[in-house]
């Protein structure tokens, strides 16, 4: 194909604010679509890609070729390496459901504490943020909150746990890639010396923990309302601020890819340590109480109760007592995933499986745009790390998982093919909202939401977290938010005489918030419960404390970048 597009953000009129409006179209139906209208999330997907690429022909004048090829990298980029960690890492998880290893897994963790709320803040909060930091990419959303209804959860309300435990250690997540692809498209953006992984890194670890001090109250308030937060409130507390500050020394201090590994393990101590000596009050059996004032108003909702598992059969709930060895195994797949991803992200083995043939970049065949500086866009060269990628060493953990804990091979392939089958729908939701952001993009719809909001000047600071939460909320990625974004927020930055450093990190901490109303995160939620159909009931469970969060994080971005709080910012790391 000979065709060559070049970004133009005023399609209309010449006006970025009138073009704004075409440009926001296809977000808006998306939202609209998903919440306002319940349809289901791979179905709302594909259609306000229908949209976007109708925006991009016939606003932004792409060329139909073009347009469809923007989509299709999307799409290849939203199954590899997105959905290829989620897939792998789900039939890790799965691998440990059909051994029977996943109920040993729960009865420790019921052990530790009876009380529903405590167990919710270890496995939703510091295991969740475990798994964020090893995997990502929805994996903590997909595991944790089938291991809450194991817990007794109702599916609605697991689901909305989960996702709003995952936000504060997004930014980290799967081993700092969102910093690290920060890091890489703001280098050139700005002459500042400090636009790196390791001073943004320090940045976000400066923001991020205020999230963290108050996630695990909202978790307690959200399971158990008022009454949660005063009887529990101690383990929240502890886990939130161990948490946050571990998170800050580790940024700054330590590593920024181990920022969230270290965290979650800290955290975790730290709430296992005070159940020795402080117990709440009263524990109430918090599984059989409706949702809903009303349960015929809930009528379609599945019942709580033992919750069938992704492999069909039902989690076993008989109290019995296992042996030490049995406990070990359990928590073996962890170990081994936390060895493999360690071994993976050493300098030497990095760096050795950084380049061909383990890492092959390519350009996308015929995808030819130019960027508003005529410059050729990064994002039309495809990355394809096949052997380094985290959904490769997934399944190398899932290999090793299968021999510990005696899987037979045959099984395990089952479990892998269901895997598959019952992802279905969010395989779908993810490659299609990876290629409307694609769509979004390259054709230059993103840019012109982007100058539109930067036309605010100085108040900008105070937007500049909306632009990363909407960059996460259509993508579902902060990755890919800071990805579209970033470059953007440092420019933004130096024409308003703005902190650059400041600006960039605020894009990656206000994404963490859009993470919970995701429609791939949703979609995958919704899948893990039972409930895909319905992401539309989760999506208006989330979006409130999504936006009250986001607001939490624009004044405090806000004050950082004024006398109050500047000192925030470093200077250098």
């Amino acid at each position: 194909m000979d065709e060559t597009f070049r970004i133009v953000t005023d399609p209309v009129s010449d006006s970025v604010a009138i073009s704004a409006i075409f440009a926001a179209l296809p977000l808006l139906t998306l939202f609209v679509l998903l919440g306002a209208l319940r349809m289901r999330a791979w179905l709302a997907g594909v259609i306000s890609l229908v949209v976007a690429l109708v925006v991009a022909v016939a606003i932004y004048s792409m060329p139909v070729g073009l347009a469809l090829l923007s989509a299709s990298e999307g799409a290849a980029f939203g199954f590899f390496p997105i959905l290829w960690i989620v897939i792998n890492a789900i039939w890790v998880y799965n691998l440990t459901v059909a051994s029977g290893h996943f109920d040993v897994l729960r009865r420790s963790m019921e052990r530790v504490s009876p009380d529903m709320r405590i167990q919710a803040v270890i496995v939703a909060f510091c295991f969740g943020a475990l798994l964020e930091a090893l995997a990502g990419f929805g994996t903590p959303v997909a595991v944790t909150v089938v291991m809450l209804m194991a817990l007794g959860f109702r599916p609605i309300k697991a689901a909305a746990v989960a996702l709003i435990a995952n936000t504060a250690p997004v930014a980290f997540g799967a081993l700092a890639t969102p910093i690290t692809t920060l890091g890489t498209v703001t280098s050139g953006a700005a002459d500042d010396p400090r636009l790196n992984a390791d001073t943004l890194g320090a940045m976000v670890g400066r923001q991020t923990p205020v999230l963290a001090v108050v996630v695990p109250l909202v978790l307690v308030a959200v399971i158990d309302g008022r009454r949660g937060v005063k009887q529990t409130w101690p383990a929240a507390v502890i886990a939130g601020v161990v948490f946050a500050v571990a998170q800050f020394v580790a940024s700054n201090y330590i590593s920024v890819p181990l920022t969230d590994i270290i965290a979650s393990l800290v955290a975790a101590a730290a709430v296992m340590l005070l159940l020795r000596v402080w117990r709440p009050a009263e524990s109430p059996d918090l599984s059989a109480r409706a949702d809903e004032p009303s349960p015929s108003a809930r009528a379609d909702e599945p019942s709580p109760g033992p919750e069938p598992s992704p492999l069909g059969g039902p989690v076993r709930t008989a109290v019995q007592r296992d042996t030490n060895a049995e406990v070990l195994r359990a928590y073996a797949p962890y170990l081994i995933i936390i060895v493999i991803f360690a071994i993976a992200n050493l300098g030497p083995v990095k760096d050795a499986l950084a380049v061909p043939p383990w890492t092959v970049k390519f350009a996308w065949p015929g995808l030819d745009v130019l960027g508003e500086n005529g410059k050729p866009l990064a994002s039309t060269t495809f990355t394809l790390g096949w052997l380094p990628a985290a959904g490769t060493l997934m399944i190398f953990a899932g290999i090793i998982t299968a021999a510990v804990l005696r899987v037979r091979p045959r099984r395990a392939l089952e479990a892998y093919g269901k895997t598959y089958v019952e992802l279905r729908h969010a395989i779908v939701t993810v490659m299609a909202v990876l290629a409307l952001a694609y769509v979004l993009n390259q054709s230059g719809q993103t840019n012109t939401l982007g100058e539109f909001l930067a036309g605010a000047g100085t108040f900008f600071v105070f937007l500049s977290s909306i632009l990363g939460w909407i960059g996460v909320a259509v993508t579902g990625s902060d990755t890919s938010a800071n990805a579209l974004f970033g470059a953007l927020q440092v420019q933004t930055a130096a024409d308003a005489g703005l902190d650059p450093v400041l600006l960039a990190a605020a894009n990656s901490s206000g994404g963490v918030l859009g993470k919970m109303i995701s429609p791939q995160n949703l979609a995958i939620a919704a899948a893990a419960v039972g409930m895909a159909g319905k992401e539309g009931d989760i999506f208006r469970r989330v979006v409130g404390w999504s936006v009250i969060l986001l607001l939490v994080m624009c004044v405090l971005v806000t004050l950082q970048a004024t006398p109050v709080l500047d000192w925030m910012v470093p200077s250098s790391v």
